[in-house]
């Protein structure tokens, strides 16, 4: 049975959660492997709505062992809010399981981030202000809190003060902020272990031991490949690796043991926060889509910025990430369009270009050259089946295909869980 990569194609909110809550009945583990409460997922069962931030997307299946993988830096506070929340729904959310290895957003992570966000100004980075980056940049600098130091009140204390050392001198003498106690972060962390406790394990030999038993493994990323902190658009990113190489590392199984990463792309395109983005629309076509799309963030509540398909960004995602298959999301959002322009290279200084520069300089001057495909008026929410779309749909759907350089293996034609067209199993 397959280890299985499912990660966002493009800047993120392509539909992970969807897809991932698609294939949950079929597989026996769901595994976040980065990222943290800076991501979002909704997910539609039935009548009703879910939006996830940090818990795993196959929360929502009760066959299904949801993972927080030890790449992943956890909000306590936040986590137990999405527990809340999804029980008192009525969803069993025990068989959650946490690595102990993963980080803590601790209160002075988030604190520096929004201060420092501030101070940078028309620089700033367009982060969530949710501590993410500074919780990584702790982990990286070896002063960070892992969720088993919340049981050894003597490593956890003089983490702490490691921590602060630093901390306190920025927020005091550069932000012209309090200094922070050490006392009053220990007592704050102490008091999630009790509840933390019996969600905390060993996941990377359980999930290995998993594999070797043939369990069907599925490793969510969150964010999307050009937000990968290594090979998007830096420094616009997230601070961990989204792609797939990132579930190696952020949940410790093998490269060996993946056998299928399927990559999850937009009908068109969207992304939040500053940046890049060649094929951003300041018209009515991106209103259109921004409304009819439902196009604002999950997590941070912004409205999306959007534009039409890029075909080089596509292939940019097949190549770094090793796609075998992609999952298109929102097709039906485009029905009404007479025409619908994709863009398949850019221009760059009067040259065309087929492939990502690597140049961080020539992606911002980078303008989108267009092929129009002809659009449908059809509803498509209704179609089961390939066969069912109408004809221009399907030729934009193989068109995309084409582009992008990996089969298309589902269609999402709307929001619920079933309103997905599976062209080939993933499993």
């Amino acid at each position: 049975m397959p280890a299985l990569v499912l990660l966002g194609a493009q800047w993120g909110d392509e539909g992970k959660g969807k897809a991932t809550d698609l294939l949950g009945g079929s597989v026996d583990y769901v595994v976040r492997y980065q990222g943290g409460n800076n991501a979002g997922h909704t997910v539609v069962v039935g009548d009703q709505k879910y939006a996830l931030h940090l818990l795993p997307s196959g929360i929502l299946t009760p066959e299904c062992t949801p993972v927080i993988g030890n790449g992943v830096v956890i909000d306590p506070s936040v986590l137990f809010s999405e527990l809340n929340g999804l029980n008192e729904r009525g969803v069993d959310t025990s068989k959650l399981l946490i690595s102990g290895n993963a980080h803590v957003i601790t209160p002075y992570n988030v604190t520096v981030d929004k201060v420092t966000e501030r101070f940078l100004g028309k620089r700033k980075i367009g982060t969530t202000g949710r501590g993410i980056g500074p919780t990584y940049a702790d982990k990286i600098n070896r002063v960070g809190i892992r969720i088993q130091d919340l049981y050894d009140e003597s490593i956890l204390t003089q983490k702490v003060e490691a921590a602060l050392d630093g901390k306190n001198q920025l927020l005091t003498k550069v932000f012209n902020r309090r200094a922070i106690e050490v006392g009053q972060v220990v007592e704050e962390l102490l008091s999630y272990a009790d509840r933390l406790k019996p969600y905390v394990a060993d996941t990377v030999l359980i999930l290995n031991q998993a594999l070797e038993d043939d369990k069907v493994v599925l490793f969510e990323g969150g964010q999307g490949t050009l937000l990968d902190i290594d090979h998007g658009t830096y420094p616009f990113v997230t601070s961990s690796n989204p792609t797939a190489g990132g579930a190696c590392t952020g949940a410790g199984v093998g490269p060996t043991k993946i056998s299928r990463v399927i990559g999850i792309l937009k009908a068109y395109t969207t992304r939040v926060g500053s940046g890049p983005f060649p094929t951003e629309l300041f018209d009515e076509d991106g209103e259109a889509l921004r409304r009819i799309g439902g196009e604002r963030g999950v997590t941070t509540g912004r409205d999306r910025r959007c534009g039409w398909f890029d075909a080089v960004i596509a292939r940019y995602a097949t190549r770094v990430n090793g796609l075998t298959d992609f999952f298109l999301t929102k097709l039906d959002v485009l029905t009404g369009w007479e025409q619908i322009p994709v863009c398949v290279a850019y221009e760059i200084d009067g040259k065309r270009v087929e492939e990502l520069p690597y140049s961080q300089t020539d992606f911002h001057h980078a303008k989108p050259i267009y092929e129009t495909l002809p659009g449908w008026s059809e509803d498509i929410t209704k179609a089961k089946s390939f066969s069912d779309l109408p004809k221009n749909a399907q030729a934009y759907v193989k068109a995309l295909e084409e582009m992008s350089g990996a089969p298309i293996s589902a269609i999402g034609v709307g929001p619920g869980r079933d309103e997905t067209i599976e062209i080939n199993s993933f499993i």
